[in-house]
């Protein structure tokens, strides 16, 4: 396309980790699609030459750290038609007033989904196996030859949250054989029944589940979904795993909980996150932590930047946008 014929572009996201999202042939492959009227990335829209080319922008490609798109953003810039986000969750720098303004939204959050269903379902499998403390006691002296408590045959999970990566994990726990119960209030049974799962309300599926995995969206009403009482509803030697966000867990009861050894935890995020040194959930043979390292790292962080060139493609070819955004979805959203 003629560079003349170019819808008008522009990347706001940290500098530090657009050569990774967005690397020198995505760079390219995106410059053919789009005039960028600034070679480097934006990470503050209140400096003096911002609004002189946000004037021009009819597409924005964000990503981590993008600042929020204000009234006083999008006043500035009268021609953007689209945001297209090289990452997950759009909630933190758009809101409604983007969306009144009739500008299309694009979230790479599909392409982050598939390294968390994979760090989630390594979890459960190893968490099964009793992997983690069987691990710590063998570097301690004490070799298990045989686990009464080990294996994942026969094992009932429990999935709370049929979001992007709860329904992959639904998939990928049905295809292996696994009975899959499955807690949404925005969920019906039909459409659970449709996944291969059971539709149940959550105390239920914490009385019957062997391994309970987190895909809630942080929301105000999800805060602690997981406290003390619904830890009491687990049964011995269930397992905790939380791979979406720590609030949906009261670490203060979770770190009770697993110190009478009665159920054990794996969490790749916590609340609060980092938790401080020394807190009681690290000492915990039974509990393996990790540091919010489930979705894409390193070398996995250009699909994001993939997947966002490939929907601006798709907007200038007037095709629908695969991770298309919808007003009613921000309150839902992560």
């Amino acid at each position: 396309m003629p560079q003349a014929a170019r819808p008008a572009g522009m990347i706001a996201m940290s500098r530090s980790v657009a050569p990774a999202v967005l690397p020198p042939d995505l760079l390219f492959r995106l410059g053919e699609t789009v005039r960028l009227v600034q070679d480097e990335a934006v990470e503050s829209f209140d400096d003096d030459v911002s609004p002189v080319r946000l004037a021009e922008v009819e597409i924005l490609v964000t990503g981590w750290s993008c600042p929020p798109l204000t009234e006083r953003v999008l006043d500035a810039a009268p021609r953007l038609r689209a945001v297209v986000h090289a990452a997950g969750s759009v909630k933190a720098h758009v809101g409604p007033e983007v969306f009144a303004r009739g500008i299309v939204v694009s979230s790479a959050a599909d392409a982050n989904a598939e390294p968390v269903v994979d760090f989630t379902v390594a979890l459960v499998t190893l968490a099964g196996k009793r992997a983690f403390g069987m691990a710590r006691g063998y570097a301690a002296g004490r070799y298990a030859e045989f686990g009464q408590r080990t294996g994942n045959d026969g094992r009932v999970i429990g999935v709370v949250g049929a979001s992007r990566i709860g329904r992959r994990v639904i998939a990928r726990f049905v295809a292996a054989g696994h009975r899959v119960l499955v807690a949404d209030p925005h969920l019906d049974p039909v459409d659970a029944a449709g996944l291969g799962a059971e539709l149940t309300e959550l105390d239920e599926l914490c009385r019957r589940c062997d391994v309970v995995t987190l895909h809630a969206p942080q929301l105000p009403e999800t805060r602690h979904l997981i406290d003390e009482r619904r830890l009491a509803l687990l049964p011995d030697g269930a397992i905790l795993v939380n791979t979406a966000r720590g609030s949906l867990v009261d670490s203060e009861a979770l770190a009770r909980a697993c110190a009478t050894g009665r159920i054990d935890a794996c969490l790749d995020v916590t609340d609060p996150e980092p938790l401080p040194a020394g807190h009681p959930l690290f000492a915990l043979p039974n509990v393996w932590i990790t540091p919010h390292l489930a979705g894409v790292q390193g070398s996995e962080v250009r699909r994001l930047g993939a997947y966002a060139v490939a929907e601006v493609e798709r907007f200038v070819a007037g095709e629908p946008l695969l991770g298309a955004v919808r007003a009613e979805q921000l309150a839902l959203l992560a």
